[in-house]
């Protein structure tokens, strides 16, 4: 459980003002908000999945010490990431604007290849890294993946709403002070065990 509370919080705080926001709420402004969900979850479950998996590799090659430590600087990179910000190119922004078709098939695709290489997957990579045991890696996939689609939802009910985006600054800051509280606690785990 608490492999699930902790990836639901790390992911969730990751999420908030990246570019997959921007993305859903694109994404939302042209088709209903279920589809979009639908394809933002089917989308974020595979590459967590991957994500998952590898961190498991990665967890079960490498002692518990030296990977909170590597962990631990990770998630101090993302809060220096998550400072330098993160938002939708021109081609991005076009490509989410001209989807056709199935709504779930666009989002899901256009999701899954955003996804892939982002913080939210490298931290899902680290949490996995650091728990081990079925269970444990079951409760980081299944946190992560909801932290990231209900940070998505919020985006789409926030941004129909007020129809303008959150105060960007007190998310850019929030965000990457949660990265690097994390960092510290696991620099400091890495480093007590």
């Amino acid at each position: 459980m608490s492999a699930f509370l902790i990836s639901l919080a790390v992911i969730f705080v990751a999420e908030l003002g990246d570019k997959s926001q921007l993305m859903a709420m694109t994404f939302a402004a042209r088709f209903r908000a279920v589809p979009v969900l639908i394809g933002i979850t089917a989308a974020t479950a595979l590459v967590h999945l991957a994500s998952v998996a590898v961190g498991a590799a990665v967890g079960a090659a490498l002692p518990t010490g030296p990977i909170s430590i590597i962990a631990g600087l990770a998630f101090l990179g993302f809060a220096l990431w998550t400072l330098r910000g993160d938002e939708l190119d021109d081609a991005e922004r076009d490509k989410a604007g001209r989807a056709t078709g199935s709504a779930i098939l666009a989002v899901g695709t256009a999701f899954f290849l955003a996804e892939l290489g982002d913080k939210t997957m490298l931290a899902t990579v680290a949490l996995a890294a650091d728990h081990g045991g079925f269970l444990a890696l079951t409760g980081v996939w299944a946190g992560s993946t909801l932290g990231m689609v209900a940070a998505d939802a919020l985006a789409i009910v926030v941004g129909r709403l007020l129809g303008r985006k959150l105060p960007e600054r007190v998310i850019k800051y929030g965000a990457a002070a949660g990265f690097a509280i994390f960092g510290v606690l696991l620099l400091i785990e890495g480093a007590t065990t």
